[in-house]
């Protein structure tokens, strides 16, 4: 545990960040060792969780941040580990991960020279996809930068931010600086909330799109009782990165697409519509006609500035979208919207597909089990099959990137209890199998599900958008993912039969420690 060192002591950088890090709750560091590193790490009060690959460890750290709600330290290393991580810091920034990244600089003596291990430009490499960047003019400026990074990322929306430490600036002289206590969230104005009351109350059928912002905010609750006071059907936005409301739940309608007309022909029935924590719209393909439905009203609740900057019409209201759905759901009139009823959605066939595979991963998962997924191709099936039920139970990539989800499901692990269940696809998991070692390592509680279809095969089934008939460089026949687990210390087993399908996953889920399961669907 670091001591608290009041504001004026006399110290040295490295004992100061450390009392900045145990100030903002760090409990582990998430990174890969260089040379312009090691004096950071002399005397670390905490764990180090290493990842063998700078994009491992930014994919864990991003779920560890999302999953514990607080910041995550990450160690890079100098310009090329910061190349590795770009990937997955991208990701970071897409999902509003609070992830603190620090990286290595060569030594200020000799930066003038173009030394070897040296990144000439150090804070602009990871722009735009940062908060926030600093290399500190002064070793002693060092930890006021470190304050000004955890609070950065913690401010909603939430996101990564960047600072470069020269090597030799650990064990300078510095003055402790004073530590802030911050209230980062920002309510909604009332005067908007009442035009959004009034937008629900008097509409005949309204819709609420509920977006990552909003689970962020903790607003899984606020979200229902929202939906009860104003019988709103609840759509999850398209590309929604985390759970958003009960699945199993009577207003709960389904999810968007990404596809401009056929969201709105999903939104056409509602006459009103609020999308909180999300923007309007998330588009894949390019699309034609209005944004929203003729004759609906539309409003927006969200933290984040930019929502309402690309408001393409319709009210919009700045601020944190849970409260302001739980205020919602206090000022409105009794639910006079239509009775909603669960989904229906019929059970797959017996066999090794993605959704008999996913069926039976709902069916027999522990109960407060958290899914973890990166396998495009099964994304449809996933949203049918296996419903998401509790808050916290939900982590995806918001970025489109592959390589997020193996690590990720390890920070979340990290961060909580409950079995996590990696849903993976092959091509996903080759971005970043390395993780497995950390995975074992660090005993975390995880099942990694690989679907295994021999392909990339989500981008084969997107071609037909552009006309193509073959894709090159899709066939991914040949990995044996049993070999590649147990040669990480992981144990595994290889599904073939739909019979062997049940008893595999009970093994998988009732494990002590990670496991891995490669299925092969069709």
């Amino acid at each position: 545990m670091t001591p608290a060192l009041p504001a004026g002591t006399a110290t040295t950088v490295r004992d100061a960040a450390f009392a900045v890090f145990a100030h903002w709750g760090v409990d582990r560091m998430f990174g890969n060792p260089g040379s312009t590193e090691l004096p950071m790490l002399k005397g670390l009060p905490f764990p180090y969780v290493q990842g063998l690959n700078e994009a491992v460890v930014l994919g864990m750290a991003d779920g560890y941040a999302r999953a514990s709600g607080r910041a995550a330290l990450v160690n890079l290393h100098s310009a090329a580990g910061t190349g590795h991580a770009l990937g997955n810091l991208f990701t970071a920034w897409k999902n509003n991960a609070p992830v603190v990244v620090t990286a290595g600089q060569q030594a200020r003596s000799i930066l003038p020279f173009d030394p070897f291990l040296f990144a000439e430009r150090a804070t602009e490499f990871p722009r735009p996809y940062v908060k926030w960047t600093a290399e500190p003019a002064r070793a002693e400026d060092v930890p006021l930068a470190l304050i000004r990074a955890f609070a950065i990322a913690l401010t909603p929306p939430m996101g990564p931010v960047f600072v470069s430490i020269p090597v030799d600036d650990w064990d300078r002289p510095c003055t402790m600086p004073a530590l802030p206590s911050l209230t980062t969230r920002t309510a909604a104005d009332p005067a908007g909330l009442a035009q959004l009351a009034a937008l629900l109350s008097g509409a005949r059928n309204p819709a609420l799109v509920l977006g990552t912002g909003l689970a962020n905010a903790g607003g899984w609750n606020a979200a229902i009782a929202c939906a009860e006071a104003s019988g709103a059907a609840v759509w999850a936005a398209p590309y929604a990165a985390r759970e958003v409301f009960p699945e199993d739940h009577p207003h709960f309608a389904g999810f968007l697409p990404a596809w401009r007309e056929r969201l709105r022909d999903a939104l056409q029935p509602h006459d009103a519509i609020l999308v909180a924590g999300a923007p309007v719209f998330t588009w894949h393909v390019e699309g034609t006609g209005p944004f929203w439905p003729d004759g609906a009203a539309l409003a927006l609740l969200s933290d984040d500035p930019q929502h309402g900057a690309a408001l393409p019409g319709g009210i919009g209201v700045l601020g944190d979208p849970a409260s302001g759905l739980a205020e919602l759901a206090k000022i409105l009139p009794q639910p006079h919207g239509p009775v909603r009823s669960p989904r229906q959605i019929a059970a797959p066939e017996p066999a090794m597909s993605a959704a008999h595979v996913l069926s039976r991963i709902a069916a027999l998962r522990p109960a407060e089990a958290v899914i973890v997924e990166e396998a495009p191709t099964a994304r449809g099936p996933m949203h049918d099959h296996l419903p998401i039920t509790h808050a916290g139970g939900f982590y995806t990539c918001a970025s489109g990137g592959l390589g997020h989800g193996l690590p990720a499901a390890i920070g979340v692990a990290l961060a909580q209890p409950d079995r996590v269940i990696a849903i993976l696809g092959d091509g996903s998991a080759m971005y970043a199998i390395q993780g497995l070692y950390a995975a074992r390592d660090e005993g975390t509680q995880v099942s990694f599900v690989i679907l295994n279809n021999r392909a990339y095969a989500a981008l084969t089934g997107f071609a037909g958008e552009f006309g193509l008939n073959h894709v090159p460089g899709c066939d991914l026949g040949g990995l044996d993912f049993v070999q590649l687990a147990q040669a990480q210390g992981v144990p595994a087993r290889r599904v073939e039969q739909v019979g062997q399908l049940d008893e595999a996953l009970c093994w998988s889920f009732a494990a002590d420690g990670p496991t891995l399961l490669d299925l092969r669907i069709a």
